[in-house]
Formats: C-alpha cells, structure tokens, sequence
C-alpha cells in the first residue's frame, strides 16, 4: 500500500478545485496552475522519497535543536534523524508518522509520576532523556521491516521473478506490531513503576518490589495493552492495516511484552551482553515476528499462497 493512497481525498480535492473554471475568485489559469503545484506538492510529500525525506528531517532536528528538545540527548537526536529518513524513505509519511507517534507517546509516559519513580531509585536515567542506544534498542526490528516493504519486491522478482508483494503487505504489519510491543511495554513498565499497588515476578508471581525485572503489575498490564491499541489503531486510521491485521499486531504485541518480562526475569543481569536495550530489540522483534507468521497463517487459512 503506498504512502498515495492515504492522501487521495487531498489530492482529489486538488484535483477537483483544477476543474473549477474561477474557483476561489481567480482565473481558471491561475487556478490550474496553483491546483497542478499543490498536487505535486501532495505527491511529493505522500510518496517515499529520499529528498523528501532528508529535508523533511533536517528540518525537524534543526527546529527541535533550536527549541531546546527534551525527549533527546543530541546524539540521539542524530540517530532519530537517521531513523526518521529511512522510515520516511520507505514507508512513507504513514509510517514516519506512527514512529513519531511512539516516540511522542513513550517520552511522555516516562514522565508520568516521575517524582515518585525517582523517590524509589527506578526513574529513567538522564530524565527520560532517549539516547542513540534507546533509539535502536527500540527501532531497529521496525527498521528491517521498513527496509523490508521497500526492497523484498524487488529482491523477489530478481531471485524468483515473482515481485512478493504481499509479504511487503506483511512487513507493514510487522512493522506496527513492533512499534504496538515498544509503547506497551514502555507503558507497562513505566505505569507500573509508578502506580502498580502489588507486583509480581512473572515467572513465580512472587512479589517483589517495583523495578525489578521480569516484575509485572495489573495497572501497568492494563497500561501496556492500552498503549499496544494507540499505535494499531493509529496504523488503522492511516490505513497501514486492515482491522484484522490491527488485531494480529494487538496480540503480538501482548505476547511480546509478556516475553520481554519473561527474559528480564530468567536472563537480563546474569547475561553481560543483556543490556536493556538488546533485550528492547528481542522484545519488538518477537512482536514483528510473530504478527508476521500470524499474518501469513491467516492467509494460508483462506488458501492464498504468499512466497
């Protein structure tokens, strides 16, 4: 599904307005020629592309720089800008957006009872601040599905000379369920940190205290699946997924949270190389993985064959 077609009823409007001799009181000249100039300029914006992309992000990171951004540490500023050219340059605004979206939603939820997280020593270090490792810890499973859509095709059609363009239909819902496992478990964890009343260690549920890893909460489970359903409804509302497969990202995204808790339990602190961020990146791929297998088998299920 391309980026143009979440934009036709602009560009129809466009198109509708270049149609109308002395439209808005000016001259059909003047009019075709302001209509033809919004409609590349609509095209331009709504299709993957790479200069689009590059000034489109450029200027972004200079504005946030000049605003004095928080959500950034300046080195992570850089990776999102390098993020945000390879989303924009393969998915398109609607995949961009929804990353942005993440983003947006996780920087404000760390946030939340922040005095009280800090009081108990479990409050996100350099105030929630992402850095170059948070931004690939969190979007590198999403990266390779965006990379994904945009070169399989082609890549099939030279191997197999076949263009699989269902599998980048497939990639697309794995790219949100990426993003959908991402805010949940942010928001479950955060959520939880800061108003969970009993936790439990997920692979005894034994109580233990707030922070530890592998704990899970019921206020921070609810926040986690609340968080998984603003990023798939998102995805729905801008038509990257259909309901049914908004619905398969959902799940992925539940079990993949609950995996991440999982590993965080039995292996984070006693693996060295385990850090946070490597585990953030088994939690989306997981997601990713898993929406896509379902996906797949959804489609087997109604006798359609994808390569």
């Amino acid at each position: 599904m391309s980026g143009v077609r979440a934009f036709s009823p602009a560009m129809n409007a466009v198109l509708v307005l270049a149609s109308v001799p002395g439209a808005a009181g000016a001259s059909p000249l003047g009019v075709n020629f302001i209509a033809a100039w919004l409609l590349k300029a609509v095209d331009a914006l709504s299709t993957p592309s790479l200069p689009a992309a590059l000034a489109l992000n450029t200027l972004l990171a200079t504005w946030g720089m000049l605003k004095g951004q928080q959500m950034l540490t300046n080195a992570g500023l850089l990776h999102a800008w390098i993020l945000g050219v390879v989303l924009w340059s393969t998915l398109g605004p609607r995949g961009w957006w929804l990353c942005v979206l993440y983003l947006a939603c996780g920087s404000a939820v760390t946030k939340v009872g922040k005095s009280r997280k800090e009081a108990l020593g479990i409050a996100e270090g350099r105030g929630g601040r992402r850095g170059p490792e948070n931004v690939w810890g969190s979007a590198a499973a999403a990266t390779i599905c965006a990379l994904g859509c945009r070169f399989y095709p082609a890549l099939s059609l030279a191997l197999m000379g076949q263009r699989g363009g269902a599998v980048a239909w497939g990639l697309e819902v794995a790219y949100v369920a990426s993003l959908a496992t991402k805010l949940s478990d942010t928001c479950a964890s955060e959520i939880g940190k800061a108003y969970g009343r009993t936790t439990y260690l997920i692979t005894t549920f034994k109580k233990v205290p707030k922070g530890t890893e592998g704990a899970v909460s019921l206020e921070g489970t609810l926040a986690g699946v609340v968080g998984s359903i603003v990023i798939a409804v998102a995805a729905w509302c801008v038509g990257m997924v259909s309901a049914f497969d908004g619905l398969i990202a959902l799940f992925a995204a539940f079990v993949a949270t609950n995996c991440e808790s999982v590993i965080g339990a039995t292996a984070q602190g006693k693996v060295k190389w385990l850090t946070n961020e490597v585990v953030n990146f088994f939690n989306t791929a997981i997601g990713a993985v898993l929406a896509f297998a379902l996906w797949r088998a959804s489609l087997q299920l109604r006798g359609i064959v994808v390569l």
